[in-house]
């Protein structure tokens, strides 16, 4: 039985009929296919890829792992804290760790380290992907269009965009959400603050990627394939669904993989300066800065940032990645 001969595009064989007559066959690979192979390849992007996919089950399956492995989050443990010598730090060594607080405690009010990252890691998530949903919807429809019709249609997009990326967004983040009621829009309390985040965020991280889009399909509104099918009558609805779209998936993935951990620390800043989040919902930018109090305990400190860190690394690896696995030039 012959052996099927993969062929990516643009290789060459030198003799077809040679292969031919030898009993094997030539097969082709769709863009998919080769970009799957360059990905596999990629350990590193590989194991950022793992990593991800560990958190996202961590925050699903919160409630159940702090059922296993700890206590509930927001649950006060006094007999946990030294209250003789007035430092209301946590009774043992490194901040109180043991089989059933595996990060410690916090100071103060005892409550469980672990639980609370884990149960931290569903806000930082929610709202990271969220907002990044928001900004790749709103970038990738100004992008396109803006690129696709270009001339005054492109420079009032341009201009548009120019001015959200000349916006004070921490600012008006911090304004925004310090002065919103409490309920508004049939929602409240924390519902209310997540969706406003979520906006906030979202809203005004678009140009980023519309800039991106934007190029992306000026350069291909030009190629032989949109001539092709403008000169078959098509129109301009189905040029821009079937023809551009699918051709800047790519570059629109690989930037949404990059905005997601530039999202998880805008929401962590805003925790920290407290306009995120309120108490005592447990988020990894509220922990940090409840944890600048006792900067002499560094255990309380540790485990948010650490947390911080690994998910916006391995965003980061996971999303590079994919763009030298997206890259036709990669060889």
């Amino acid at each position: 039985m012959s052996t099927p001969l993969e062929v990516e595009p643009g290789s060459n064989v030198a003799d077809p009929e040679a292969v031919a007559r030898a009993g094997g066959a030539i097969e082709g690979r769709s863009l998919g296919q080769i970009a799957w192979r360059r990905l596999k390849k990629d350990k590193v992007a590989l194991a950022g890829a793992a990593f991800l996919v560990f958190l996202v089950l961590v925050a699903i399956f919160a409630p159940l792992i702090v059922k296993l492995l700890g206590s509930p989050p927001n649950q006060f443990n006094q007999d946990l804290i030294d209250t003789t010598g007035g430092t209301l730090l946590p009774i043992g060594k490194f901040g109180g760790m043991s089989w059933d607080h595996l990060m410690g405690v916090e100071p103060v009010n005892g409550r469980d380290i672990f639980s609370r990252v884990v149960y931290g890691s569903r806000i930082s998530l929610l709202i990271a992907f969220l907002a990044t949903l928001v900004s790749v919807a709103i970038g990738t429809t100004m992008g396109v269009i803006a690129g696709f019709f270009g001339g005054s249609v492109d420079a009032i997009i341009s201009r548009l965009m120019d001015m959200f990326l000349a916006f004070p967004l921490l600012v008006f983040a911090i304004a925004l959400a310090g002065v919103f009621p409490d309920n508004a829009f049939g929602l409240k309390g924390n519902t209310l603050r997540i969706v406003l985040l979520i906006f906030i965020i979202g809203f005004f991280n678009w140009p980023y990627i519309g800039r991106i889009v934007r190029g992306q399909a000026l350069s291909l509104r030009q190629r032989e394939f949109v001539d092709a099918a403008r000169s078959l009558g098509a129109r301009r609805p189905y040029i821009l669904f079937t023809e551009l779209l699918p051709n800047l998936v790519a570059p629109i993935l690989v930037y949404a993989t990059l905005l997601i951990p530039t999202n998880i620390l805008f929401e962590a800043a805003l925790s920290f300066l407290g306009v995120g989040v309120r108490p005592p919902t447990a988020t990894w930018g509220g922990m940090l800065s409840d944890a600048v109090t006792f900067y002499t305990t560094p255990h309380f400190m540790l485990w948010p940032g650490l947390a911080i860190f690994a998910t916006v690394l391995a965003f980061n690896l996971f999303g590079d990645g994919l763009r030298d696995a997206l890259d036709p030039r990669t060889r």
